[in-house]
């Protein structure tokens, strides 16, 4: 899972590097080309083929999460040619927190009053990081906020469909929803690449892919719950890429809200895993 966090921050500098010369549906349609080839690729050697993986019984919210993602991938690529790495993955640091406070109007989930002590916290951390009315706030800033939403929702969508369909089912759709959805978009908005440049997509896509399949195998070794707390690493790991290749800077506030963050997200976890 460390790996997994490792290679997926790798991903995103590459995509930060590749959106600020392309534009960012074309970058994210060629990386799903190639994420839909490898999930079909996987999906045939499952048991049972293609056609047991294909069938879900929830097939409206399996690709409703699918478009959810799509949408989310482009708004943090588009995050990261606006804000950087650092801070923008600060921001969406968030997300458990979002998934917290929406799984008891989607899912019918209880959460008591430590975790929304915790979900409260998180958010003045968020807001330490913003920091609204002063002279540093940005309203980019809100694009990560966006994104973070976007994806606490395809999260809740996803434990949701696992209800009734296999993770097999729902790493399918994942994977060819988002590529038919944004292959028009990617093909009217298409932009000729440098051939170094395609060098870089190349890789994109790699790590794409294997940052899946790393995900893939962790997953097959420890339950999700156990592994969450190690996803917080693609932050850490993400602001070193964003500090290291394109000189971006720490502000104080971002350190002392992300830590904030990091925290209630961590408490968040430990009380889901006490209660269950």
């Amino acid at each position: 899972m460390v790996l997994t966090s490792l290679v997926f921050a790798f991903q995103d500098g590459i995509s930060r590097h590749l959106a600020e010369t392309y534009n960012t549906p074309m970058v994210v349609t060629i990386r799903y080309w190639f994420f839909a080839a490898f999930v079909v690729a996987l999906s045939a050697r499952h048991a049972g083929g293609l056609a047991r993986v294909i069938r879900a019984r929830r097939p409206g919210i399996q690709i409703l999460r699918g478009l959810i993602l799509a949408v989310e991938i482009n708004v943090m690529v588009f995050a990261f040619t606006k804000l950087g790495l650092v801070e923008a993955h600060a921001i969406f640091a968030a997300y458990p927190l979002l998934v917290a406070a929406l799984s008891g109007p989607v899912l019918g989930e209880f959460v008591g009053w430590r975790r929304w002590l915790a979900i409260a916290a998180g958010f003045a951390g968020m807001l330490v990081i913003l920091q609204p009315g002063s002279g540093v706030f940005s309203p980019w800033s809100l694009i990560p906020v966006v994104s973070a939403t976007l994806f606490a929702l395809y999260n809740l969508l996803t434990r949701l469909a696992n209800r009734t369909d296999s993770a097999a089912t729902a790493f399918f759709y994942t994977g060819t929803v988002g590529a038919l959805a944004m292959t028009p978009l990617g093909l009217w908005l298409w932009e000729p690449m440098a051939a170094s440049d395609w060098v870089w997509m190349g890789a994109l896509c790699l790590t794409g892919a294997g940052g899946h399949w790393l995900l893939i195998k962790a997953l097959d070794l420890a339950e999700a719950s156990v592994l969450q707390p190690f996803a917080y690493l693609q932050m850490v790991f993400g602001a070193c890429v964003g500090l290291l290749a394109f000189n971006e800077n720490l502000r104080p506030a971002l350190v002392a809200g992300a830590v904030i963050i990091v925290a209630a997200g961590l408490f968040t976890w430990w009380r889901e895993r006490r209660s269950a």
